[in-house]
């Protein structure tokens, strides 16, 4: 009897490390230049976007020029949700890197914009339709 409940407890254990961690997600972008691809993680209570990355080209003073970006900080989810402005450093002026992203996450799946500008150096990834599922 003590071995059937050991083993209720562990199973239950190892069931609720699955439910509450964190979720990888990977993404690509059906507009813009061909090739970029974005990911971040999903907190494990659902409440926020972290490590949030674009590996693509945008235009920056009229080329194209590959980059590798996102902010430090995290984007807010509600009721999964996104719709969150980050920019940093956050009296930057001009120079500052401005993310914006908006979308829905549903499960394993997620869709939505990004945008990713620098005014003063007229730098432009221009708004971005993404989707993304969790690994």
């Amino acid at each position: 009897m003590k071995s059937k409940r050991r083993f209720f407890i562990v199973a239950l254990f190892f069931l609720s490390i699955n439910t509450f961690a964190q979720k990888k997600f990977t993404g690509t972008f059906s507009n813009g230049y061909k090739g970029a691809k974005m990911s971040f993680i999903l907190s494990s209570n659902g409440k926020e976007i972290k490590d949030f990355t674009f590996e693509g080209y945008w235009r920056c003073a009229g080329s194209a020029q590959l980059i590798t970006a996102g902010p430090t900080k995290s984007f807010p989810v509600h009721q999964g949700k996104i719709q969150s402005i980050i920019v940093e450093p956050e009296n930057g002026g001009s120079s500052a890197f401005r993310f914006n992203i908006n979308g829905l996450i549903n499960g394993k799946q997620a869709s939505g914009t990004f945008r990713m500008s620098v005014t003063g150096l007229s730098c432009d990834t221009y708004e971005l339709n993404w989707t993304a599922k969790s690994l």
